[in-house]
């Protein structure tokens, strides 16, 4: 299995704890971005209850006093019209958007066609004020009188929609926030546990290559660590220079060994040699032979000492070696 490395895995903590931050703070401005509108509309939605009390009240005042000032109703119908346009299709100034539901499209349609009917009897009244025709004039009051409520129901209706609506995303609003939030600290907790892995793993290695620093040469153990990327790194590099410690150090005991070996050989055939001439002291030949046999031998004792006492030389340059490179560490 691959090792991540510790550069690596800060930087994947890092990268994924900033955009999960990121999303959530521009999502949350977004929504409420949103239900700041939702609010406008809320209040385009009330008002246009208030504007079809108007119109009525307007309607009715003027029947009574036979005035024929036009400019509150005419007011009230313009701005009836420009918010219920706003309501169904929405509006680029206000960055308001058309009918969020199914079922407030329905309704405001159901409202459009209900004041077209009413606009259009509004404009017959205005008319029938201005020629005094007092039977058209009753009729339509009639109309107004019997209409306006349920007009104005209708009206209402589009609000308790929308109001219902902005309830419903407040609520999941709330609920992101709190799932977001959840997840920011779960994530959190997560990447604290990593660090204090990696924390871990850091004095793991440290311990081992202390134990290993101020143990005997002749003592000395491979570095064993799973962990990242890096530490592996530098295990692997400690061992490659443990085991090339081990095999110099196995080969000059071996090599002494040998040496050892040889020298009691030699003692061997020296007291093998001292017991025959002891038989043969009047045989001056043979004690010359024996005379060169033990220069031969003597000398290579000499040369086997000279040697042994190489591989000593060689033991002490490892272990000043091992001492130089611990305090490096």
């Amino acid at each position: 299995m691959k090792k991540i490395g510790v550069s690596q895995k800060i930087k994947i903590l890092g990268a994924l704890l900033f955009t999960s931050i990121f999303c959530v703070i521009v999502i949350t401005i977004y929504l409420n971005q949103k239900n700041i509108k939702d609010a406008t509309i809320v209040n385009i939605a009330g008002k246009q209850r208030m504007l079809t009390q108007r119109i009525t009240k307007n309607i009715f005042y003027l029947y009574q006093t036979r005035a024929n000032n036009f400019s509150e109703i005419d007011n009230a119908i313009d701005e009836f019209k420009y918010g219920l346009d706003t309501l169904k299709n929405g509006n680029d100034l206000l960055k308001i958007s058309e009918a969020p539901t199914a079922s407030l499209a329905n309704q405001i349609s159901k409202v459009s066609v209900m004041w077209a009917t009413f606009e259009k009897n509004t404009i017959e009244f205005k008319k029938a004020v201005l020629t005094n025709d007092i039977e058209k004039l009753n009729s339509i009051l009639e109309y107004i009188y019997q209409t306006n409520n349920k007009l104005l129901e209708e009206v209402d209706e589009i609000v308790t929609l929308y109001t219902e609506y902005i309830e419903q995303k407040t609520a999941f609003i709330k609920n992101f926030q709190y799932l977001a939030f959840s997840f920011l600290f779960i994530f959190s907790l997560y990447s604290l546990i990593q660090l204090r892995q990696i924390e871990s793993h850091a004095n793991e290695f440290l311990e081992k290559y202390k134990k290993i620093s101020s143990s005997d040469i002749t003592e000395i153990e491979p570095i064993e660590i799973e962990s990242e990327k890096e530490f592996v790194e530098m295990a692997d590099n400690i061992n490659f220079f443990i085991n090339k410690v081990n095999s110099a150090m196995n080969y000059s005991e071996v090599a002494l060994e040998q040496s050892r070996l040889a020298s009691e050989k030699l003692q061997d055939l020296t007291d093998e040699f001292e017991n025959i001439i002891d038989d043969l002291e009047n045989k001056s030949d043979i004690i010359k032979s024996i005379d060169r046999s033990e220069d031969i031998a003597i000398e290579s004792s000499d040369n086997l000492i000279k040697t042994t006492k190489k591989l000593n030389d060689l033991k002490k340059q490892l272990d000043s070696i091992l001492k130089e490179v611990e305090n490096k560490s």
